[in-house]
């Protein structure tokens, strides 16, 4: 029940107390409301060249905001109004520190209601941290019980795609044949790769047009190779020839259509294929998840067999040992746990479980069929009474069909503020697909990833010639 002190009820003398001890979130939220980004809070470089102690630090007022909370909390409690503080900060208040904030009834008007406390803030080594006094205006009356009105308050961050890019940042650059960058979205998201030290562009398309484009944005193409093409179809078939003859290692699309890229990669006397089904796979950051989440495949294939599943599957394992993950957890994605002979995607689940058992599929843990609450939460698979390896902490959701993968990744993009990298492989190249709704960085992120898949195939190369001779 909430309730609180009213002025009559206040003694002098009369104190409260409350510990908190500072977290990671407690800084970021707190810098997000104030706007306070001195870097010493954020990052653990500044604070290190910065700082006396070498330690992240809260901001000052953070402490204050404690003392406000315990007076509007507790004594005198909901009703109060604050009039005016004084405080001094004699030292900083450092990450995981603990504060024991005590305030003390010293004074009371009557003529106003107000009541003067006296305020300390120490820390866990006994260290003055605040000291001060604050007035309030006290609370005349007390609440009726109108149930809480509490909330709670949580800041997610996306960093799975900082990890990435930072993962291949030391590389030597991939060259990359860059298909038809005829609008903003394309030649910039090239350029900016190129810059960040991910991608050596081969930018591929009508050269008058692109050099037009890159004076319209004030871009210097200068330090680039530039292949002539007639139009977007002449420019997929010589960049998939820049594959075809090793001297790209990847393939980027531009302002073209996917199908008419895709068109040039297919054929097996000129294009990209190999024995492998080719698939897409999508590289998400969820805020509220806690690693990269793989969903595949939802831009390629429509109607996947369980033929076509397997090697899905391989596809999606393989960028996983790529970005460093050697034992990925695999969710087979279906409407419900059990086996049910009227739901095909249960059935091919059921079949794929049971070929990794015998070898079939290797380098992953894999469960199925999984409901999607059970593959992402371990809490909803434990309701559910399900015990699994993989419930609640899946790296890669295979889709049962291209309608649920796609509708699930836009979902977790535009209600779930995901950010997402898209990639098809299962080709002589990894393939870059980019969409004009991508940001900066899911554009960055997804070459990321193409650079580390490429760098996979060149040591997965080395290992067989290495075997075979």
């Amino acid at each position: 029940m909430i309730t609180n002190k009213t002025f009559d009820e206040i003694h002098i003398g009369d104190s409260a107390r409350m510990e908190r001890m500072l977290t990671k979130q407690d800084i970021d939220l707190f810098g997000l409301l104030s706007g306070d980004m001195n870097p010493t809070h954020f990052s653990d470089e500044y604070a290190l060249m910065l700082l006396e102690r070498h330690k992240l630090v809260g901001h000052s007022m953070w402490g204050g905001a404690l003392i406000s909370s315990l007076l509007g909390n507790d004594l005198p409690g909901p009703g109060t109004v604050y009039q005016s503080q004084h405080f001094e900060f004699h030292n900083a208040v450092e990450l995981d520190d603990t504060l024991t904030i005590t305030v003390t009834a010293t004074s009371k008007n009557a003529a106003d209601g107000s009541v003067v406390f006296d305020c300390r803030a120490v820390n866990q080594r006994g260290e003055d941290i605040i000291t001060g006094v604050a007035k309030v205006k006290a609370p005349t009356r007390k609440p009726t019980d109108a149930g809480s009105p509490y909330v709670t308050m949580k800041l997610h961050r996306k960093n799975a795609f900082k990890k990435l890019i930072d993962y291949v940042d030391d590389w030597e650059p991939t060259p990359v044949a860059v298909c038809h960058p005829c609008n903003k979205e394309a030649l910039e998201g090239a350029i900016d790769s190129a810059m960040a030290n991910l991608i050596d562009p081969i930018l591929v398309g009508p050269e008058a047009k692109i050099r037009a484009l890159a004076e319209s944005l004030n871009l210097d193409i200068g330090p680039y190779r530039l292949v002539d093409a007639l139009h977007s179809h002449d420019a997929a078939v010589k960049a998939v020839a820049l594959c075809r003859s090793g001297e790209a290692e990847a393939l980027m699309k531009g302002s073209l259509h996917t199908d008419e890229l895709m068109s040039a990669v297919v054929p097996s006397a000129t294009g990209l294929r190999t024995e492998r089904r080719i698939s897409h796979v999508f590289v998400m950051d969820v805020p509220t998840y806690p690693r990269p989440l793989f969903i595949t495949d939802a831009a390629i294939n429509i109607y996947p067999t369980l033929e076509d599943k397997v090697d899905i599957l391989k596809n999606a394992i393989q960028l996983a040992h790529a970005l460093s993950i050697p034992q990925p957890k695999v969710a087979l994605l279906s409407a419900m746990e059990t086996v049910n002979p009227k739901i095909p995607a249960t059935i091919e689940a059921a079949a794929l479980c049971k070929m990794a058992d015998r070898g079939q599929i290797e380098g992953a843990v894999i469960d199925g069929p999984l409901a999607f609450d059970n593959a992402i939460s371990k809490e909803a698979a434990l309701i559910k009474g399900i015990h699994s390896a993989v419930a609640g902490e899946a790296d890669i959701l295979l889709v049962p069909d291209l309608e649920a993968g796609n509708m699930l990744a836009k979902q977790l993009a535009y209600l779930g503020r995901a950010d997402s990298a898209g990639i098809v492989l299962g080709a002589r190249v990894p393939i870059i697909l980019t969409s004009r709704a991508d940001s900066a960085e899911a554009r960055l992120a997804s070459c990321a990833v193409a650079v580390a898949f490429a760098q996979w195939l060149r040591e997965n190369k080395k290992i067989k010639k290495t075997v075979q001779g």
